[in-house]
């Protein structure tokens, strides 16, 4: 079965990607990340929230949004944002799906928003304060409905 993809665009905090590289590993999901990167693949901080994870996770670097799309051709992408129209509870999740969120500072740019209008999505937040959730706590819950949409592709002890 294909893995679901994470990509994170031009990410600017080293203990999010490692979370996130973290994560992937226990799931079986491919990380992406689109350069420009606001940190050093060497830095202690990605290396110490990857911990052990981070020797098994080999994340593909693409070194813009343009080189990332002539080499992964993705069928079907969805843009987690603030700014998304629907929820992400309604997309019906694929394996080999591509979960794209943005930077931490400034979310996915707007031309991004304006070639893929419908493939936005939001996290539904009706807390009082409700800007944004942090960058790995995003992942994780998204990855994790695509995966519970999905569950015959994972052993019996998981989901």
């Amino acid at each position: 079965m294909k893995p679901f993809n994470i990509v994170l665009f031009a990410p600017e905090i080293p203990q999010n990607t490692g979370t996130i590289g973290r994560l992937a590993v226990s799931t079986n999901t491919k990380l992406h990340l689109i350069e420009p990167l606001g940190f050093s693949l060497e830095d202690k901080f990605l290396k110490r929230a990857g911990l052990d994870y981070w020797q098994f996770l080999a994340p593909a670097i693409h070194k813009s949004w343009e080189a990332f799309l002539a080499d992964q051709q993705p069928e079907r992408m969805f843009f987690i944002s603030t700014h998304g129209k629907k929820d992400f509870f309604d997309v019906e999740f694929q394996p080999g799906d591509y979960l794209v969120f943005g930077r931490e500072s400034a979310g996915l740019p707007d031309e991004l928003h304006q070639q893929y209008p419908e493939q936005f999505c939001r996290i539904p937040m009706p807390g009082v304060f409700n800007r944004s959730l942090n960058l790995a706590n995003a992942a994780s819950i998204v990855l994790y409905e695509a995966m519970r949409q999905n569950r015959t592709l994972w052993s019996d002890n998981i989901l």
